[in-house]
């Protein structure tokens, strides 16, 4: 009923936003935010919580980059122009009585205004194609400054895993519009008894029985994604210290800076302090997997890149899979790059997913 109640916030937009056929296409930059609130605010606390919680640098990179690139907009200089950007947030508290923020004020209900006063706990609203087709947008309001910020300093990541899976989302429909990989599907399944999409213009490089790697090699960038597999044992498995023991022996095995030199296999970089490498829990398409992060090295000096890695297990078959995404790229930024390999690992699906997606519907 609350969710019900929450789409009474901002009825100008979610009109807009239920016939798409007229709306142009959304503009923009992949990675771009813009944040339309009171100039006042943007100086204050809200501005300099939001700057804080968005503006945080991915992990795992090399150099600093930013999980988004903040574009602030003052109120009272909104324009159609700005207003059709892909992704958008619009901030707003009912103690603030200048013009900027009665601009973003006259997009909320009396009935909504009433519920944020009465309500604490609601601090966000989203919806989709409010100006323009493909947008996305995030209302953030409360009763006063202290209440959102609290909201923010509790749920701040909601905000940004809302945008991030969005760009993700967007992402993978620009990535597999030109199809995918033939063949590797049915290794996968066949050998591997999982799946994951490759789009096309990555290229099979080699698979072992528990092993595959695929590339796409530019002279501007090199990505690589690899499955890794082996009998899940306990736990245990799961622990930092295990994870990259794992990857530090499949790279040993089978990646290398120079394929006719053994001794210049791949290895994790654990000797960087401000780069830790991390392992956090996530949830990975509905199942508990977790996420490890960091830089790579080659066991000769001269060639690094940061990596992201998901381990997770098939409890059908209890094998242990580790995938793996990681860029040779030294004179590019890398934030794009790490967001296209996150896509396609996120698309892989282990037997019993494949099997149930292959159910007939009740």
């Amino acid at each position: 009923m609350r969710y019900i109640l929450l789409l009474t916030i901002v009825v100008l937009a979610t009109a807009c936003g239920s016939d798409t056929k007229n709306l142009s296409q959304a503009k923009g930059v992949p990675g771009d935010l813009y944040i339309v609130m009171d100039s006042a605010q943007r100086k204050g606390k809200i501005g300099t919580l939001l700057d804080s919680i968005l503006g945080t640098d991915m992990a795992g990179l090399p150099r600093k980059e930013s999980i988004f690139k903040l574009h602030w907009v003052d109120a009272r200089r909104l324009n159609y122009i700005l207003k059709e950007r892909r992704n958008m947030i619009y901030v707003m508290t009912l103690d603030q009585r200048t013009q900027g923020a009665s601009i973003i004020r006259a997009q909320f209900t009396p009935q909504s205004i009433k519920m944020i006063q009465s309500d604490p706990s609601l601090f966000m609203f989203t919806a989709t194609n409010v100006n323009a087709r493909g947008q996305e947008v995030a209302y953030l309001f409360g009763s006063d400054e202290a209440t959102l910020a609290a909201n923010l300093r509790k749920q701040g990541s909601k905000l940004v895993s809302y945008f991030d899976i969005k760009e993700r989302e967007r992402l993978g429909v620009f990535l597999f519009k030109s199809g995918t990989v033939k063949g590797v599907s049915d290794i996968l399944e066949k050998k591997f008894q999982c799946t994951m999409k490759i789009p096309f213009g990555y290229k099979l490089v080699d698979y072992t029985d528990d092993f595959l790697w695929v590339r796409q090699s530019n002279p501007r960038d090199d990505k690589i994604l690899f499955i890794a597999r082996k009998p899940y044992a306990s736990q245990t498995d799961f622990s930092i210290d295990n994870l990259i023991k794992f990857r530090d022996d499949v790279c040993r095995k089978n990646l290398f800076a120079d394929p006719d030199d053994p001794e210049s296999y791949l290895l994790t970089e654990t000797s960087v302090p401000y780069i830790p490498v991390t392992a956090d829990t996530i949830n990975f398409n509905g199942r508990f997997a977790i996420q490890l992060r960091g830089l790579f090295k080659s066991h000769t000096p001269g060639l690094g890149g940061p990596f992201h890695g998901y381990a997770v297990v098939d409890e059908k078959t209890q094998q242990f899979f580790y995938i793996e995404g990681f860029t040779i790229s030294p004179s590019r930024d890398q934030r794009e790059i790490i967001r296209e390999l996150e896509t396609i690992l996120f698309t892989f699906r282990t037997s019993s997913e494949i099997a149930a997606e292959k159910a007939p519907a009740p």
